[in-house]
């Protein structure tokens, strides 16, 4: 169905409000089909992935004894935030933040617009080798996230083995 041809503009919406719509609607048209054999359209899943880690912007810094992590998170509870360490190198932040429904509806609260973002979100980092994940901490505070791995120390130089010559 093309929007385009409805003559809606009459109603005070733009030509290029309903063209992005038309767009909005044809991509999730596309992505509803099941892939035929010769296609190969991402999942679901990886397309809510890549969405939810395209925003999820986030910082990271490197100090002398470690690495951090800085993300903005403003509105999500500590408790609906979870930072993991998968395949022994891949530092994992994700979580939810949820908007409050079940409180809006009960006051009769009709958005307006809403611009602010829900939903999961999600951000992996390969951490270095010399990443120590036994020693990681995570504080929030006032909306942000800040994640510290330590890293481990340098390993002490090989002395040389001396090898006694035997006489035959």
């Amino acid at each position: 169905m093309d929007l385009r041809n409805f003559g809606l503009s009459n109603f005070g919406l733009e030509p290029q409000l309903l063209s992005t719509i038309q767009d909005m609607l044809d991509f999730a048209d596309d992505h509803d089909k099941p892939a035929g054999p010769h296609q190969n359209n991402p999942s679901r899943a990886y397309v809510r992935d890549a969405k939810a880690m395209a925003a999820t912007p986030a910082d990271v810094k490197e100090y002398p004894n470690s690495y951090v992590f800085i993300a903005d998170m403003p509105g999500v509870k500590a408790a609906e935030i979870k930072v993991q360490v998968e395949d022994d190198n891949v530092l994992v932040v994700s979580g939810e933040r949820k908007r409050e429904r079940e409180k809006d509806e009960k006051d009769g609260v009709k958005y307006l617009r809403m611009e602010r973002r829900v939903g999961k979100f999600m951000r992996k980092f390969v951490l270095p080798e010399n990443a120590n994940v036994e020693a990681i901490n995570a504080v929030y505070q006032d909306g942000v996230l800040q994640v510290t791995v330590e890293k481990l120390p340098p390993p002490e130089p090989k002395k040389p083995k001396t090898v006694e010559v035997k006489v035959a």
